[in-house]
């Protein structure tokens, strides 16, 4: 079972940050940057893995390493961290032209995820439903994928969204730059929960991951 814990408030160091992106000045950003991605599409050539599932387990790897981007609030909108959330995804149906949003559950072990996910997708492929699995948890965060396009720019306009902690994520189409592979990754964040710094951080891990792709390893 998945819990939740409460945040300190008299000795955490970004309290007065969550009160006033919270309830005072309430904010979000959103900041798109271009990933290496050279090593990963090398390594994915030779393995019978998914792209978009090792892009989603990398991520949400990183998002669990860190507990600013675990945050939730309790029922008196005070801070909270899941122990662990798990990525929630689109699966396109080309037919129809629209997309279904699914879940699968986070392990830390690439294979074991890989064979959960990958199963997920094939069952929702064909979905005409929006959101067809009945138990999507409430401790999903969001990773979106635009494969028909690159860009260098790209911002959700959530209306009333001022309560959702959780980063959200957008991946782009592959670009070819100087003999390197690069992906488009825009990331919401909701300034309560992470500054420039956090964000920052988990590209440059996020990177790393690209970079290093040892983990795909069969």
């Amino acid at each position: 079972m998945t819990h939740t814990r409460a945040i300190d408030m008299h000795n955490w160091p970004r309290r007065e940050h969550f009160e006033h992106y919270l309830t005072r000045v309430e904010c979000t950003y959103a900041i798109t940057v271009e990933l290496d991605v050279t090593e990963l599409v090398a390594a994915l050539r030779v393995r019978p893995w998914k792209s978009y599932i090792a892009q989603m387990w990398a991520i949400a790897s990183v998002v669990n390493s860190h507990v600013e981007f675990r945050m939730t609030l309790t029922e008196g909108n005070g801070p909270a961290t899941w122990d662990i959330v798990h990525p929630a995804f689109t699966v396109f149906n080309p037919e129809r032209e629209t997309f279904s949003n699914v879940w699968s559950p986070f392990h830390a072990d690439f294979s074991t995820f890989h064979e959960h996910a990958a199963d997920v997708l094939a069952r929702y492929r064909t979905s005409t439903s929006f959101q067809p699995q009945p138990d999507m948890p409430a401790n999903v965060f969001d990773i979106s994928s635009v494969p028909w396009t690159s860009f260098t720019g790209f911002s959700l306009q959530i209306r009333d969204g001022w309560k959702h902690l959780l980063p959200i994520f957008t991946l782009g189409r592959y670009r070819e730059s100087g003999g390197r592979t690069m992906m488009p990754v825009a990331i919401q964040v909701h300034h309560a929960a992470a500054d420039g710094f956090h964000t920052a951080r988990l590209v440059q891990e996020l990177q790393e991951l690209f970079s290093d792709p040892s983990w795909l390893a069969d």
